[in-house]
């Protein structure tokens, strides 16, 4: 067995005192790697090399502890299920452990391409050089495929940047994916000839994991600006090799769904900058969506920061991503989310939209004009 001698560090928060902190810690190098008795495992690389190594225990308040455990790379066999497997596999079934930061190796990072288009690629198709990103939602569930695209034609002729599917919007019956996409399709194209706008529309992409790219395709050739995909429903794996097919080339806007329960316990899972970060970068997504705080969510101001650094900090050869706070957001809130977020954002409101009257050009408009202005 040849190691290249390269670690990549995990830090976790573990709850108890000192002695339950490093009884976990080292259970962690254990479990992680190669979940075996620690006094059968021969002497040699296995243990020296392929068993987790703590590198640092620091008490970082009472009953709280921060560990440092490094693996070699080689045991993620340069793949992202073992890599999340390695970070949090078996421990998450464990109460008390939180993953807080990862420190990836460049040398690790090499065999993923990460996000395609990121920020300045998401700018560059909209022609929006400066200037937060304006992006709305189709809702209700219910809407029939020509509702939606109406909703679509005024949103667009309104000037909003990136029109998306709700994530509840699938393949009902009442309404059908490949009908909807050509209506919205048509509906945005129109506006944006009337315009001179680049507006792009994102369909919701989900389903049977046999279907999913025979509908990105379908997609793609109907004239859809990009794809919102739910890496929690269909997988972040799955979502890493759309993204990176040299076939799809579309940009990708991530959405929380059934990653929340990750997050929401301050002492297990995975912290927000982690999960909505930094392993949206791995996967490949160009834009994440994520509860901002003070809407419907419970996010707080610093775990809405730790996911903005997390979509930018030094990660190799990755390009930062657009963080997309939504959830219940407000028009009145724009100079308040504008001051704490700067331009590099996707304002996302949906319902709100609507709530300012039945003529969705005119609210557009109105977002558009507040968001220039300030």
């Amino acid at each position: 067995m040849k190691l290249s001698g390269e670690r990549f560090k995990v830090i976790y928060s573990l709850t108890g005192n000192a002695e339950e902190a490093r009884k976990k810690a080292k259970d962690i190098c254990y479990e992680q790697t190669v979940e075996f008795p620690e006094d059968l495992i021969p002497s040699g690389i296995i243990k020296e090399e392929i068993v987790g190594k703590i590198e640092d225990l620091i008490k970082i308040e009472e009953n709280r502890f921060k560990a440092t455990i490094s693996y070699a790379i080689e045991i993620t066999g340069f793949e992202i299920t073992q890599i999340l497997n390695i970070i949090f596999g078996n421990i998450s079934i464990k109460p008390g452990i939180k993953v807080e930061n990862i420190q990836f190796s460049d040398l690790l990072l090499k065999h993923f391409k990460g996000p395609r288009f990121g920020r300045s690629g998401i700018r560059k198709l909209l022609d929006v050089p400066n200037r937060p990103i304006l992006c709305t939602a189709l809702k209700p569930m219910g809407l029939s495929p020509q509702q939606l695209a109406d909703f679509a034609y005024q949103f667009a002729k309104g000037g909003i940047d990136i029109i998306k599917d709700d994530h509840g919007i699938a393949n009902q019956e009442f309404c059908p994916l490949e009908k909807r996409i050509k209506s919205c399709c048509e509906a945005v194209e129109k506006a944006n000839r009337e315009t001179g706008y680049n507006c792009l529309y994102m369909p919701n992409i989900g389903g049977p994991l046999e279907k999913i790219r025979d509908k990105i395709m379908m997609a793609k050739e109907t004239g859809v600006g990009g794809l919102l995909l739910c890496p929690g429903l269909i997988g972040f794996d799955i979502c890493r090799q759309l993204t990176e097919n040299d076939d799809i080339l579309l940009p990708v806007l991530a959405h929380p769904a059934l990653l929340g329960s990750f997050v929401t316990s301050r002492e297990n899972g995975i912290s927000h900058g982690i999960i909505f970060g930094q392993l949206m970068r791995l996967i490949g997504a160009d834009a994440i969506i994520y509860p901002n705080y003070g809407g419907r969510f419970s996010f707080t101001p610093e775990e809405c920061k730790s996911i903005v650094e997390m979509t930018q900090s030094p990660m190799a050869h990755f390009s930062p991503i657009f963080p997309a706070p939504a959830g219940g957001m407000t028009m009145n809130r724009i100079p308040e989310m504008l001051d704490f977020y700067g331009n590099e954002v996707i304002f996302l409101i949906g319902g709100d939209l609507h709530r300012h009257g039945k003529n969705l050009i005119k609210n557009s408009k109105k977002f558009k004009k507040l968001v220039e202005s300030l």
